[in-house]
C-alpha cells in the first residue's frame, strides 16, 4: 500500500480541507496519507492586518518548502492563499471541485437592518470584523457608516470572539464556514452576493501540490482534478497575475461557466496605484485568456456594473 505524506497548516480548517483530500485520494487510489503539520507566518502574526506582514505566500510558503525538501510528498492549499504565479519546483497536480465562493457575513442580534439592495444589512456604527483589504475596502463602500476591525485567528476563534461580543459582525469565507459545519443557530447569516460582492480569487477551491518532478504522486493527486474549476479559477487568477497582486491587493473576482464561454465579475477597491472608489466589471467572453483581459480593461477605465 503507498503511503504518502501530506504538508498542511495546523488550524482547524487546514487540517480538516486535508484530511478531506487524503480521504479523496486513499477512495480513489488506495494510497493512505499522514498529516504533516507545518507553522507559517501568517499564522504566526496575528496582531497586524495580513498586508502588514507581506502580500505574498504569508499561508503557504513554508507548506511549499515542506514539500520541496522532502518532508512531505504533497500539499493543500486553501487556493486564494496561493502566490499568483507557480512555486518553482512544484505543481499544481489537482484542483478539486469547488466549495461555496461567497463571503458570508455573520451578525450578532440586534446589528442586523435590512437597508435595500446593494447595501450591507447592517445598523449605522456596527463593527465588523476582518483582516482582509478586499473586504475593508467593500466594506466601506457598500456600509460606509461601519467600521472595519481587526480580526485574526483561526475559523472557529473568530466566530466564538463574535458570539461573545467582542464584534457585531464578522465576514468569512463560506467554504470554510460549510466545511466545518459549525453551529450559526444564533446568528444572523447573510451570503453575499457575488455579483456585487466577489469572493477573492480562488475562493473556495483547494490546491493540491507536489514536487514538479514527482510523477508518480503526480499521476496519484491527478484523481482528484477537476476541469471545469480550474477553468474558472484560472480567468479569476488571470486577472489577479495581471493586476500584480497578492493578498494584500483588494481584488475580488467570481467566474462562472456560461453557455459559450465565462462571466467575470471582479471588483477592485482603492489602493495607491488605483486611487477613487471601487471599481466594478461584469464581463461575459469566449474563453480564459479574453475573460479576464476585458475584466482588466474595464477595471483600468473604471466601467461600474
Amino acid at each position: 500500500m503507498k503511503k504518502l505524506r501530506l504538508a498542511t497548516r495546523g488550524s482547524d480548517l487546514a487540517t480538516t480541507q486535508s484530511g478531506m483530500v487524503a480521504a479523496a485520494v486513499e477512495a480513489a487510489t488506495g494510497a493512505v496519507t499522514e498529516l504533516v503539520i507545518v507553522k507559517t507566518i501568517g499564522d504566526a502574526r496575528l496582531d497586524v492586518h495580513l498586508a502588514e506582514v507581506g502580500s505574498v505566500g504569508l499561508f503557504t510558503k513554508e507548506v511549499q518548502d515542506a514539500v520541496l525538501d522532502g518532508r512531505a510528498d504533497y500539499a493543500v492549499h486553501s487556493l486564494k492563499d496561493l502566490p499568483a504565479e507557480q512555486t518553482a519546483g512544484l505543481c499544481c497536480a489537482a484542483i478539486p471541485v469547488r466549495e461555496d465562493t461567497r463571503d458570508w457575513l455573520l451578525i450578532r442580534p440586534g446589528f442586523y437592518g435590512d437597508r435595500g439592495a446593494g447595501l450591507l444589512p447592517l445598523i449605522p456604527g456596527t463593527r465588523v470584523g476582518t483582516s482582509a483589504a478586499r473586504r475593508t475596502a467593500f466594506l466601506a463602500d457598500m456600509a460606509p457608516d461601519c467600521t472595519a476591525v481587526l480580526l485574526r485567528g483561526n475559523v472557529p476563534t473568530r466566530v466564538n470572539k463574535l458570539i461573545a461580543g467582542d464584534y457585531d459582525a464578522i465576514l468569512l469565507a463560506g467554504a470554510g464556514l460549510r466545511r466545518l459545519d459549525l453551529d450559526l443557530a444564533n446568528l444572523q447569516v447573510v451570503k453575499l452576493d457575488p455579483m456585487l460582492w466577489p469572493g477573492a480569487p480562488g475562493q473556495g477551491a483547494l490546491a493540491i501540490e507536489c514536487r514538479a518532478d514527482d510523477q508518480e504522486t503526480r499521476d496519484l493527486i491527478g484523481q482528484l482534478h477537476h476541469p471545469a474549476t480550474a477553468a474558472t479559477v484560472e480567468a479569476e487568477r488571470s486577472l489577479l497575475r495581471a493586476l500584480g497582486g497578492g493578498c494584500g491587493l483588494p481584488l475580488g473576482a467570481s467566474a462562472l461557466a456560461v453557455d459559450g464561454g465565462f462571466q467575470l465579475v471582479a471588483a477592485l477597491g482603492p489602493t495607491e496605484d488605483f486611487p477613487g472608489k471601487l471599481r466594478r466589471a461584469k464581463i461575459t467572453a469566449t474563453d480564459v485568456t479574453s475573460a479576464s483581459a476585458a475584466a482588466l480593461e474595464a477595471l483600468l477605465a473604471a466601467e461600474v456594473i
